[in-house]
Formats: structure tokens, sequence, C-alpha cells
């Protein structure tokens, strides 16, 4: 259990840290997850619980863009962590 859970912080991390380099890009953009992240339970877990909490748009299973939401909590997680 304690592992799972380390697990899906690591995905989550290194998911939203991906988003925001492309939301600072273009915040329009879906960002299209590699097949092995879209086949990973724990990873599909990770975005459905990031959509629930409205910081994450999905425009089709695997296919997702961080929202003005997402982006502000992001921030100000990197922000806090330093």
């Amino acid at each position: 259990m304690f592992q799972e859970l380390i697990e899906n912080e690591t995905i989550e991390s290194k998911l939203l840290m991906t988003l925001a380099q492309c939301y600072e890009h273009d915040p329009a953009q879906f960002v299209t997850l590699p097949q092995q992240t879209v086949d990973s339970s724990a990873a599909r877990e990770v975005v459905s619980q990031l959509r629930n909490e409205g910081y994450v748009e999905e425009q089709m299973r695997g296919v997702i863009r961080l929202t003005r939401r997402g982006y502000k909590v992001c921030k100000n997680r990197h922000l806090s962590a330093v």
C-alpha cells in the first residue's frame, strides 16, 4: 500500500511538471501521453483524480492538458517545495 502511494505521487509529480511546461508554452495544447502511461493503471488513476479535482482536462483517453486551476496549484506546489 505504501509503495503504491509513493508510485502515485511520483507519477503525479512528473505528470504535473510536464503538463506545466506545456501549459507555459501553449495553454490550449493537449498532450498525448505515451502508450505505456495510458496502459498503466496507476497512471490512469492519477489522471482520473486530477481530472476530478479540476486540474486537468481530458479530450479523450490519454490526451490531456492542464487547466488554469491545475497550473496555479502546480506552481504553488513547486514554490512551496523550494
